[in-house]
């Protein structure tokens, strides 16, 4: 009778050798995903980069100092949109935007504007709107009537919304976005309100923009 053939058995491979070879292929996908942006944007921007830069839109309204017309083209622009009777992420976006103007040189200074559009005109006047940007620092506020504002929000893809409060009256509830515009009127990226308390990282995406 001939012996029985043992089978033979492929080496149990150590569990180590198993965890190194998941965490490369990691690496790996990470670091294709970093080269992927890379190659989209060179410059790693802070703050939310369109794949396309798009054409902003124009609009006309009226300012403390009477009828405003907005051209993208020509100045950097920092566009806000939001309502003066806004309890907190208005004036923290405008605070911090003239923080980042400050930190620009005297020339940069001069290329970059602040706009702050009022999503709620019923309430807020032209004069209103002035005082309140005013206060904050040098931000231009306009008032654009319905139902051109919600042309306008649509071009930037900005929602809002009467919510009514509990004591009476209401709130408007919008998109917290500030978009940034080139020289050449296009929507380069936005930042959320969050992230402009990083007035550095903020002011280093707009000089990389206006160059």
């Amino acid at each position: 009778m001939q012996p029985h053939s043992r089978a033979t058995r492929s080496p149990v491979r150590p569990w180590y050798v198993s965890a190194v070879a998941a965490l490369l292929a990691v690496a790996v996908l990470l670091g294709g995903l970093w080269g992927y942006t890379r190659l989209k944007s060179p410059f790693p921007y802070y703050g939310t980069v369109y794949d396309t830069p798009q054409p902003a839109a124009a609009f006309s309204g009226l300012s403390a100092s009477g009828p405003y017309s907005f051209a993208p083209a020509g100045q950097t622009t920092a566009l806000f949109f939001g309502f003066t009777h806004c309890p907190d992420i208005c004036p923290i976006t405008l605070a911090y935007l003239e923080r980042v103007r400050k930190q620009l040189t005297p020339a940069q200074q001069r290329g970059f504007r602040v706009v702050f559009v009022s999503l709620d005109p019923d309430r807020d006047t032209p004069q209103k709107i002035g005082s309140y940007t005013r206060y904050f620092g040098s931000a231009q506020g306009v008032q654009v009537k319905e139902p051109a504002l919600a042309a306008l929000a649509r071009s930037y893809a900005v929602s809002y919304v009467k919510a009514p409060l509990p004591g009476g009256g209401y709130q408007i509830n919008h998109t917290s976005a500030t978009f940034l515009i080139d020289s050449l009127g296009r929507k380069r990226l936005l930042w959320d309100y969050t992230q402009l308390s990083d007035t550095a990282r903020v002011v280093r995406d707009i000089q990389q923009v206006m160059q």
